[in-house]
This record gives structure tokens, sequence and C-alpha cells, in this order.
């Protein structure tokens, strides 16, 4: 039996793999490759310079590959690159990059995104992200591996989130937000850190303890940004265990513009 329902239209030029499955109403263009093992549901449109890898379940009423909401935009072959064994719910809108970017919209691997989640134009996603309903991205969004965000989260264009983040439902960014760090309010203010999530990722005892150390130093001793970064510096040595966790948060912390900061 052909896995591509018969109601399904599918653009010549399309690469689709055999063992994919493409559910009725379902459009596809002729610059999409979709790989081994995907399962696009019905009345879904994916169109654009579209790549999608292999075992994404894709439910529903899904628009993919559109071009950006980006007045500049003029038909440039930006692409919207999505990678393996993500779940993404109904109605999410995935645009494909700008010019004025990488030119690419890029999802990583293993992330669960749900209903109604909008990545803008030249975002990019790592692996191992949760997106709740209605979280929406603006352009030149990046979120780190293992993110969290809470539905009907915002993020302000060209914000980052570090890995291991956290933001509660309703959260409203305008800044960057570091490694670990969980934020919530509108806008968002740091609370804590992600220490659940991070135990059940498994980090050892001496790990938390840098991450705590960490976010005294960010928050807790009215430190200058330049100052709190000196201060991670030196927690390389007495969490030798921590290293790449601190190299992290300073690489990170390294990236920040002036003008947009950090959430605190």
């Amino acid at each position: 039996m052909s896995r591509i329902h018969a109601s399904a239209i599918i653009a010549p030029g399309a690469e689709i793999d055999s063992t994919a499955t493409i559910g009725p109403y379902s459009l596809i263009g002729p610059h999409v490759r979709i790989g081994p093992g995907t399962t696009l549901a019905g009345h879904c449109v994916i169109e654009g310079h579209t790549t999608i890898g292999a075992d994404n379940r894709i439910f529903q009423f899904n628009s993919l590959g559109a071009i950006p909401q980006d007045k500049k935009y003029a038909g440039e072959p930006c692409e919207l690159v999505i990678g393996d064994r993500n779940t993404i719910r109904e109605f999410c809108t995935f645009n494909i990059g700008s010019p004025g970017d990488q030119g690419v919209t890029r999802v990583g691997h293993d992330n669960w995104i749900m209903a109604y989640v909008h990545l803008a134009h030249d975002c990019q996603v790592g692996n191992h992200t949760i997106f709740a309903n209605n979280t929406q991205l603006a352009g030149h969004v990046s979120v780190g591996d293992w993110a969290i965000l809470g539905g009907f989260t915002v993020v302000h264009q060209f914000c980052r989130l570090g890995a291991h983040s956290f933001t509660a439902m309703n959260s409203l960014l305008f800044a960057d937000l570091p490694p670990f760090v969980m934020a919530q309010g509108q806008p968002a203010k740091a609370r804590s850190m992600n220490f659940e999530g991070l135990r059940r990722r498994g980090f050892s005892a001496s790990r938390i303890a840098a991450v705590k150390a960490m976010h005294k130093a960010l928050y807790r001793q009215d430190l200058t940004l330049d100052a709190a970064q000196i201060a991670i510096e030196g927690l390389s040595e007495a969490f030798p265990e921590a290293v790449q966790d601190t190299q992290m948060m300073l690489d990170f912390l390294s990236g920040t513009s002036a003008q947009r900061g950090i959430v605190r």
C-alpha cells in the first residue's frame, strides 16, 4: 500500500522517502525533502526549501516552510531545516530564514513542540527542547539544548535562551536568558535555577553546586555582568567536574550585547 494518501498533493520535484507517510489533503511543495519514517498527518502544508529528517511525527494542520513575515523578503531561496525524532503538534507555523541572517530556520533533534507554536525566520532551536502550547518566537531567536518554554511564552527578536533554561507560563522575554536560569513574568525576571531539571538529567551534586554558585554570582552579589563573569571564571578550580558548565555560561555571557543584556 502507498504511504501517501490519494488526496495529498505532491508537487513534482519533492523528495519523499519511501517509508515516510503523508496524510490526506496535505500539500507538499516542489523543494521539500522528507526523510525516512517521518509521519505527516492530514491537512498540512509543507512548502519552500524545507528539509525534514527522519522519524518525525507531525500532526495535522501545520504550516511549515512558508516565507518569513518580513517585509524585506524578496523571494530568496532561504530554508527551513528540521532534524530527527521531533514531535510537532497541531497548528504550528515555522517560517524559512531570511537573507539578512543565516538564511536558515533550524530545528534540531528530539524536540517536543506543542500546539500553536510559531518559529519566525532565522530561529535556531537546539535538541531535546520542550515548547508548550502557544510559545511564540520572533525572528533570529536562539534556543539552547534542553530548554523548556512554558505555555504562552513570547520571545523578542534576537534574544537567546541558554541550554537548560526554563520559562514559566506567560513569560515575556526582552533580554537573553542565560543557561540554567528559570524566568517568569512580564517582562520576565530570573527566579532561580532549573535545579530539578538538572537532577532529572543526571547532573551530579558537584555540578549542581557549581550552578548554584553561578546563580549567586549573577543574581545575589549585586555584581556587574563583567564582574560576575570574572567570579564564574574562578569556579573551575573549586568545581573541576563542572568546567564544561561554567565555560558554557561564560561563552553565553560573552555573546550578550550591551543593548540586549540578560534577564535580571
